[in-house]
């Protein structure tokens, strides 16, 4: 049986005269920062100091030994990052230019001290830009000539920290006669779900006394066990099992998974080697047909068509190497909470860990992947091409096997970026990377993984005929709104996806103390703009309380509440709307879910794991069932939007108040939505405020949802003075103390900013609106201040209470 060793410990690390304790995995930055000798990049302006690490060579040296009677030894990086060369006893056994593959090195018989020498990843892009030539992107750093995760070298809302090391885990194999060195499980299901097929295509490596020799596959899963015999190194083998349970995303079903094994026996029956995985089946389609729109892009999973609610994934930390399975789980455990169903890992960054496939797999979280293209012209020429192509193989052999994989999607961005970011002209003709997307990619993933589609890029229309970001054909990246407009024009078209759109907000008050130690907090203090990393970001935030609110002056805390009231406002008026025209709109994939490290940015999680608003309205408007009051050139319209399997039928109580909170009409419309089906209906002339009102506005109410609409921007409205009441409960059970905030008045997204409070605290809502005798209950964990003291601890409350 294969032996495997890992080789993670006993490594260090050689700075200028010393060694010092490296670990495995890591990076340079981790042990400088384990030894004290650099200063974290997170905090302060850090980052400005730390720019050196990536120019500089760095060595990493350890022993190798091993004694082994197998006949093979191979040494197994999972992940180098990213040019290096591997030498043994004095002598290189290769050299490295790819941090997304897995590299192997033959050390049979061979031991001695081991070193792995990084040189400077500028070094490397700058020798591959004089090989292929001069070509653009969106940043003034050269991530497109070499195959590392692009946004180590800085992006709109992260850093410059360019790594190197060995970031994913170490090995030594030792084997004889035979090995699995591939296995690729093309899971299908037959079209009434009756039947479910796994065939494997399987490869191998030989050793001598393998060679020629007649070799056994026995493969196990869902009870159904085959077996082969061959005598080559590659083989077909065929498991059918009878009315297999379906994996659905959430929401539409559970997320069953079962164990798949392969085992390679020699002639005797020894077991040689094996390989284990959890599979799902069912199968997953996108709808691209043309119709009275334009051309749809719908996911079909199972035969279901499913209006997509998604987030965009970035790299969870800047120094990804820290990012523990734990850390996969809790993320993304908040994503499935917040009700989102599709994860898009995006292209800047890296193919993650099996640890957040298998997470994804296991809370029914759609995968969309893109292949690792963001933002640039990459050249098409040797030596990028060779390491493109082995480096799309070797993943999506890697990823195939999860059932939360959904689509495969060539880049981010570029093919747009050809036709309007000013490429065409400086290209003068030279490749820029349509190769990869029209040719090389497709053609890997029809190879490898047939049971998936891909897509060429996002944003992609389809076609050349039409715009590549064309709202009405493919998908569709709205960046427009927040560069230039209002929010509330998301409303001014209906994409047949949107797989990207967002608005920015700082992160929370306890993230940025910890962040920015000693500052004085302010929009524009020098921590404030260091962590703010898209162009004009500041003047694009602003903007957008402008046209809503009086612009606090020298109030940060009210700048602060308002900046993250206008972006969980921004992305709810977008899906509400998006969603109201399901079908022609079949998906929004918000950008983003998470933060890499602390700043100023469109996610709903900062940098530190705590929620904005964001995350709380994210959780409303990509629930099952939304009730909302959305805006049209004829008033606003009531719409019921049911992504349930069920039929939903409810009484929606309208009413129309003054400013003061008193009913002036109220009604009730008794309404029913078929299951995955919206219901836009008009609201009774009698109910709607007078248009421009300043002092009337609307509220529909239903089954615990509530939609306000007012006439006027906040800052034009008559609102009074907000009055409430706080009191603070004990919480049930283990639960954390309650916080009831009871109404005198109309109160306008009151929001509870519990970090406040505590580091450690968290609220488990967002945004309310209450009328006046409304209350809301707010748990709190991580706070025990109002135990000794309530009326203490409801003082403290209220200075965390915010509202408009």
């Amino acid at each position: 049986m294969r032996d495997v060793t890992q080789l993670n410990e006993g490594w260090s690390l050689r700075h200028e005269d010393a060694l010092l304790l490296a670990r495995v995995p890591g990076c340079v930055h981790t042990d400088l920062l384990a030894a004290g000798v650099l200063d974290d990049p997170c905090v302060g302006q850090n980052e400005n100091g730390i720019a050196w690490v990536g120019r500089r060579h760095w060595t990493y040296v350890t022993e190798l030994r091993h004694d082994s009677e197998h006949e093979r030894a191979h040494l197994v990086f999972e992940g180098l990052d990213t040019a290096a060369e591997v030498v043994l006893a004095g002598e290189s056994l290769g050299t490295t230019r790819n941090m997304h593959r897995v590299h192997r090195f033959d050390v049979t018989g061979r031991t001695g001290p081991l070193e792995v020498r990084f040189g400077s990843a500028y070094e490397e892009a700058d020798r591959v830009r004089v090989l292929t030539g001069e070509r653009p992107n969106v940043y003034p750093e050269p991530f497109q000539y070499i195959r590392k995760m692009a946004c180590s070298f800085g992006w709109d809302w992260g850093p410059t920290v360019v790594t190197a090391g060995m970031w994913r885990p170490v090995r030594l194999e030792h084997w004889s006669t035979g090995r699995l060195a591939e296995v690729r499980p093309l899971v299908t299901v037959d079209v009434d779900g009756a039947a479910g097929r796994v065939e494997l295509r399987i490869r191998t490596e030989r050793a001598p006394s393998g060679a020629g020799r007649p070799l056994t596959l026995r493969a196990t899963v869902g009870g159904t066990v085959a077996r082969t015999t061959f005598e080559g190194d590659e083989t077909v083998l065929i498991l059918d099992v009878a009315e297999p349970e379906l994996w659905w995303p959430r929401g539409h079903g559970a997320q069953p998974l079962y164990d798949l094994e392969v085992v390679l026996l020699d002639e005797g029956g020894q077991r040689l080697d094996s390989w284990e995985r959890r599979v799902g089946f069912r199968t997953v389609a996108v709808d691209r047909s043309a119709d009275e729109h334009g051309t749809s892009f719908t996911f079909v999973v199972n035969g279901v068509r499913i209006f997509a609610r998604g987030v965009n994934w970035i790299p969870d930390d800047v120094l990804p190497s820290r990012v523990t399975r734990e850390r996969y789980r809790t993320r993304l455990t908040q994503a499935a909470e917040a009700n989102v169903d599709l994860v898009r890992v995006w292209g800047g960054g890296i193919y993650e860990d099996d640890a957040f496939y298998d997470v994804c797999d296991e809370l029914g979280l759609m995968v969309w992947q893109d292949f690792l293209f963001a933002c640039a012209a990459y050249p098409e020429e040797q030596p990028l091409r060779r390491e493109i192509e082995a480096e799309a193989r070797d993943n999506v052999v890697r990823l195939m096997p999860h059932a939360s994989l959904v689509l495969w999607n060539g880049n981010n961005e570029n093919l747009w970026g050809f036709r309007d970011w000013d490429w065409e002209k400086p290209l003068a003709g030279a490749s820029w990377g349509e190769g990869y997307y029209l040719g090389l990619l497709p053609r890997v993933v029809a190879e490898l993984d047939p049971t998936r589609p891909y897509t060429a890029g996002s944003p992609w229309s389809g076609s050349w005929d039409h715009h590549p970001n064309d709202p009405r054909h493919g998908t569709h990246h709205s960046w427009e709104v927040w560069n230039r407009r209002d929010y509330a024009d998301y409303r001014a078209n209906v994409p047949r996806f949107c797989a990207e759109f967002g608005w920015q907000a700082p992160a929370a008050l306890a993230t940025l103390r910890r962040a920015l130690p000693g500052e004085e907090l302010a929009p524009e203090s020098p921590g404030m703009l260091h962590h703010q990393k898209a162009e004009d970001g500041n003047g694009k935030l602003n903007r957008g309380i402008e046209r809503h609110f009086d612009l606090p002056e020298g109030d940060f805390d009210r700048w602060h509440y308002l900046a993250q009231v206008v972006q969980a406002r921004a992305v709810a008026a977008g899906i509400e709307h998006w969603r109201s025209n399901w079908p022609v709109c079949a998906g929004t994939v918000v950008w983003q879910l998470n933060d890499c490290w602390p700043v100023s940015s469109w996610s709903a999680i900062d940098g530190d794991g705590r929620c904005k608003p964001l995350y709380h309205e994210l959780r409303r408007v990509y629930a099952d069932r939304v009730l909302a009051l959305v805006p049209t050139d004829d008033g606003p319209v009531l719409v019921l939007d049911n992504q349930s399997g069920t039929p939903w039928r409810t009484t929606v109580t309208l009413r129309r108040l003054d400013a003061g909170g008193t009913v002036l009409r109220r009604t009730g419309l008794v309404l029913e939505a078929d299951a995955r089906t919206v219901v836009r209906q008009a609201v009774p002339v009698e109910l709607l405020p007078e248009e421009g009102s300043r002092k009337e506005f609307l509220v529909a109410d239903c089954d615990s949802l509530r939609a306000v609409h007012f006439p006027v921007v906040d800052r034009e409205f008559g609102y009074t003075a907000a009055e409430y009441d706080v009191r603070i409960e004990a919480g049930a059970g283990d639960g954390g103390p309650v916080v009831v905030v009871t109404a005198r008045t109309v109160v306008r997204d009151l929001l509870l900013q519990a970090d406040r409070l505590g580091p450690a605290a968290v609220a488990d809502r967002g945004l309310v609106t209450l009328l006046p005798g409304e209350e809301t209950r707010i748990t709190v964990t991580g706070w025990s201040g109002a135990e000794a003291d309530a009326d203490a601890g409801a003082d403290a409350v209220r200075g965390a209470l915010f509202n408009v």
